[in-house]
């Protein structure tokens, strides 16, 4: 009788045991449970569609704009130049390396804290230099503003890695690229004027110029693209009900090629003349985006508080007086399917990590960058590899599944915060499923920057608390 009664009990708890296995796969399936936990994705859901899906709703308030990305079926744009992927990371490691040189020139003339310390104030920095940034025909991602009284609308793109605001303008008298939109006619604007050299505001400007006592300004980017012109003021409009008198923008007249179709660019770094030091008494300095998942989904991008998402976390906001004009992050440690890689926290803070909507691909030091690819390719073995390109080494052909198992990866913070991407925040895709990769890569010199690109930001609710020197994270923005 004892023996019968203990067979019982053992085939109850193991019946028990194989129930609850079922339900924790379940979950494991699903995405329910993050971290250490096996993350399989249909890949058509990573891939964008030939439509444009519908935005999502956007609670709070402050100016709020539909986000979308420049080469997707979501953009006004005529794609008929359409660049490849491969041309996109060309024009990506274009951005790096010139951020990185101008860090190095920066470094050599300037006592630099390291990025672990905080600023005093990033907003009070002066002669933040304008030419940071890279050609704009990248995967990047555009709204829709307007300037002047009456309006005129116009799509151009934000960047939080630049701080000059500029669009083209008539009468364009030495040369514009070819926009789609009407170029801007400021002798159309009521409200405009242009900035004289006396202005304090155009002495803020890196490298002013000055033609019959009128500002001039110059930004240069890193592909040997650039814009110059007459520095101006107008009303900026951003929604129907958020308007900013007296903005200061340059009105390009002198515009190189490499620019793709937008209008111009909306800077939203940490210098004086960006747009949240200039809106800094109606917003606060508080501005949050989300970019989509794909190129066929739209995000958003607002400004002023409110609207938080319920899960956010915050990490501190850091800065290097060598690059003033970006947001730093405290990154010190990376795991792989929860388990966290052998690399030392000095690794990264000693170069620091910024966080940049322009920069497509993540960098990381190539210690840490190593350690990464080798976990990565260790749990994605039993896939076939691809052949990457010069950025992207770590490549899958995909192509004969509906689904796969993809390792999670999670960036953690000095502070605590632990950011879990899923497999549209860690996976490019170079050419379809044919070439799935890595999206991360490593740094050329050990001095250079680490790097959150916008493929790792995707879906995050990312909000900017420039004040309380925070950045924080929700889960789920946009999606």
């Amino acid at each position: 009788m004892a023996s019968h009664s203990f067979s019982h009990v053992f085939y109850d708890f193991a019946f028990m045991l194989l129930c609850y296995s079922v339900l924790i796969q379940s979950l494991y399936v699903t995405g329910d449970i993050t971290g250490s936990q096996r993350n399989i994705i249909n890949i058509s859901s990573l891939l964008p569609q030939t439509e444009c899906s519908s935005p999502k709703a956007i609670n709070g308030s402050g100016a709020r704009l539909k986000l979308i990305h420049q080469h997707g079926p979501c953009s006004p744009f005529n794609h008929s130049n359409k660049l490849t992927n491969n041309q996109i990371l060309t024009h990506d490691q274009s951005r790096v390396n010139f951020i990185n040189q101008h860090r190095r020139r920066s470094t050599i003339t300037t006592s630099t804290p390291k990025a672990t310390t905080l600023p005093s104030s990033p907003i009070a920095a002066s002669k933040i230099p304008a030419h940071t940034g890279n050609s704009f025909s990248t995967g990047n991602y555009i709204i829709t503003i307007s300037f002047g009284t009456p309006e005129q609308e116009l799509t151009v793109i934000f960047d939080t890695g630049s701080d000059v605001t500029w669009i083209q303008c008539q009468p364009c008298s030495t040369s514009c690229y070819s926009q789609q939109e009407p170029l801007f006619d400021p002798s159309q604007s009521t409200t405009f004027s242009s900035v004289s050299c006396s202005d304090p505001a155009c002495s803020q400007l890196y490298s002013p110029d000055c033609s019959n006592n009128t500002c001039v300004y110059t930004v240069k980017y890193g592909d040997k693209s650039h814009t110059s012109g007459l520095y101006s003021k107008d009303t900026l409009t951003l929604s129907p009900s958020d308007t900013l008198t007296g903005f200061f923008f340059g009105c390009g007249e002198n515009n190189s090629d490499g620019f793709g179709k937008v209008a111009g660019l909306l800077g939203l770094g940490r210098g004086l003349m960006s747009l949240i030091s200039q809106s800094n008494t109606k917003y606060n300095g508080v501005f949050s985006y989300c970019l989509p998942s794909t190129s066929s989904s739209t995000g958003y991008l607002t400004f002023g508080g409110g609207g938080a998402p319920a899960n956010l976390k915050n990490t501190k906001m850091l800065t290097d007086s060598s690059m003033a004009t970006f947001y730093f992050l405290g990154l010190q440690s990376i795991s792989v399917d929860g388990t966290q890689l052998s690399i030392s926290p000095t690794v990264f803070s000693n170069v620091g990590t910024i966080i940049d909507s322009g920069t497509v691909i993540s960098r990381l030091p190539q210690e840490a960058y190593s350690s990464l690819r080798d976990a990565f390719r260790q749990k994605m073995s039993n896939y076939p590899e691809a052949q990457g390109d010069n950025l992207l080494d770590t490549c899958y052909d995909l192509s004969s599944y509906e689904t796969v198992e993809i390792p999670t990866v999670s960036l953690e913070f000095a502070d605590g915060l632990v950011l879990d991407l899923d497999a549209s925040e860690i996976l490019f895709f170079l050419n379809g499923r044919s070439q799935a990769c890595l999206g991360f890569a490593g740094n050329e010199d050990a001095s250079d920057v680490g790097i959150i690109g916008n493929t790792q930001q995707r879906k995050f609710s990312v909000v900017y608390d420039v004040p309380n020197q925070v950045i924080g994270f929700g889960q789920g923005g946009c999606d």
